[in-house]
């Protein structure tokens, strides 16, 4: 079979597969964080398991990125640094700030996270630098600017939603807050909120299936997540502020 149909059928099922996690995760919360309970088998130290399922987000696109022939390309390279500007800090500096170090994972969990981790940094990295063709002109297109700055916002609503949520802890401390400030104010989950937006950033710069399928996973993955975790606030806090919502303002 030949390459670009191995591609086409990776991206198909992670079309697909988003289908069934989105429907799979509205009625059946995911086991870890918060909601992290028996019955789901060996479990791993969280920040190492953090570590080991996004690891191929850095390495697998970088290896599958540079054996492509236009790597060198100056549209592809800014696209790269995009990638792993986000990637490099989820993988290797997000899992160790987190406060409580005794907080587990089930493997089953991050074995799947692996899983997904490297199909999809293959399709992404692939497209980039074989199947599709970015000249230097794109950096000029419409959709590469907007995409650019969604990415860009998305990753300061995330890292600033994250250390609001970091900070709320000092070390050893387990207990759970209510975070306030920035996008808090509004939503429970602005963590979530800029991720999925930096990935829908991503798929409009990159402007390809793959990044459409890795922004329409993100959001079948972190919507229903931001449920669960506005409803487990409501239900721990009587406090909890009433006009909050889940993960878009105003909204939902």
């Amino acid at each position: 079979m030949p390459e670009w149909e191995i591609h086409r059928a990776l991206v198909i099922g992670l079309l697909a597969t988003s289908v069934v996690v989105l429907v799979s995760l509205l009625f059946l919360t995911a086991p870890y964080g918060r909601h992290l309970r028996q019955g789901w088998g060996p479990t791993l130290p969280a920040h190492w398991a953090w570590v080991a399922m996004e690891t191929p987000s850095v390495l697998v696109f970088a290896a599958v990125y540079f054996w492509g022939d236009n790597a060198w390309q100056l549209t592809a390279l800014i696209l790269l640094g995009l990638w792993q500007l986000h990637y490099l800090s989820r993988t290797f500096v997000y899992p160790f700030r987190l406060r409580n170090r005794s907080q587990r994972m089930p493997l089953i969990i991050a074995a799947m996270a692996f899983l997904f981790t490297c199909v999809n940094s293959y399709v992404n990295a692939r497209w980039l630098t074989h199947f599709g063709e970015y000249p230097d002109s794109w950096i000029k297109s419409p959709a590469f600017i907007i995409g650019a700055v969604l990415f860009l916002l998305g990753f300061i609503i995330n890292q600033h939603a994250d250390r609001v949520l970091l900070n709320l802890r000092k070390p050893g401390d387990t207990r759970y807050y209510i975070p306030t400030g920035g996008l808090y104010r509004f939503i429970s989950c602005p963590n979530y909120f800029g991720e999925i937006l930096t990935w829908i950033g991503w798929a409009i710069a990159v402007w390809s299936m793959a990044g459409l399928a890795f922004a329409v996973f993100t959001i079948a993955n972190l919507l229903p997540r931001a449920l669960s975790n506005h409803r487990w606030y409501r239900e721990q806090f009587d406090n909890y502020p009433v006009d909050r919502k889940a993960i878009i303002p105003k909204l939902l």
